[in-house]
């Protein structure tokens, strides 16, 4: 497995209020979770995960938001939370805490519907921070392309620049999200490819507003790559 599990900083700026309260309330709300049998937590998935063809029925809108805060397992939060502690601080600290804030539930708006766009038939909830934080990735990707990514591979950590890090990240996104086109390997499959790419797309996007209003002249930022 491969983990990044640290940064290059900038100084000054803006602190991380959203970024790490995001991350206190997911864990918040998995604990809550582990307080519920089978039965309560798959009602509380359908009741509060985002499904396709509910919302494209014009139901259940708000699930577009409370999915961001649900996770299927351990595993899932626990690798959502490292992305999120990494490279969301940086971006919040250029751009503001409220204009973060926004940021950060736009992007997650966005991946939902790149997934839902191509699940429009799905009935399988759709959970996790992941959309979310891929937006954040993509303005990370612009706004700090040289920033020296610290990564743990196995026992062994070394550093890559993340312009290739995240380079490679949203390459493996798209061709596992083409692979599993189709309702049986969309489904099959256990992850939102789509929202990922479409979280993604619109951080891009977004990085390079960032960067043409100027927000990056408010920080110190020197990266050694």
């Amino acid at each position: 497995m491969i983990f990044p599990i640290g940064d290059e900083n900038v100084k000054g700026g803006h602190p991380p209020i959203f970024s790490y309260g995001f991350i206190v309330v997911n864990l918040i709300v998995f604990i809550f979770q582990l307080t519920m049998d089978g039965d309560e937590l798959r009602q509380f998935f359908f009741t509060f995960g985002s499904i396709p063809k509910v919302v494209l029925n014009g139901d259940n809108y708000f699930s577009l938001f409370s999915s961001m805060f649900l996770h299927s397992g351990l595993m899932h939060i626990i690798g959502n939370m490292i992305f999120l502690w990494v490279f969301a601080d940086n971006i919040e600290a250029v751009i503001g805490n409220a204009n973060f804030l926004l940021f950060y539930l736009l992007g997650g708006l966005f991946a939902s519907a790149g997934h839902i766009l191509f699940n429009i038939d799905s009935n399988i909830p759709s959970v996790g921070a992941s959309g979310a934080i891929s937006a954040v990735l993509g303005a990370y990707i612009v706004l700090f392309p040289k920033s020296r990514i610290k990564v743990l591979f196995f026992i062994k950590i070394f550093y890559v620049s993340a312009f290739l890090f995240l380079g490679f990240w949203i390459i493996q996104q798209v061709i596992s999200g083409f692979s599993n086109m189709g309702p049986e390997t969309a489904q099959s499959s256990g992850v939102a490819w789509w929202a990922h790419i479409g979280g993604f797309v619109f951080g891009v996007a977004a990085g390079f507003f960032f960067k043409k209003r100027g927000y990056m002249n408010k920080v110190e930022y020197n990266p050694k790559a």
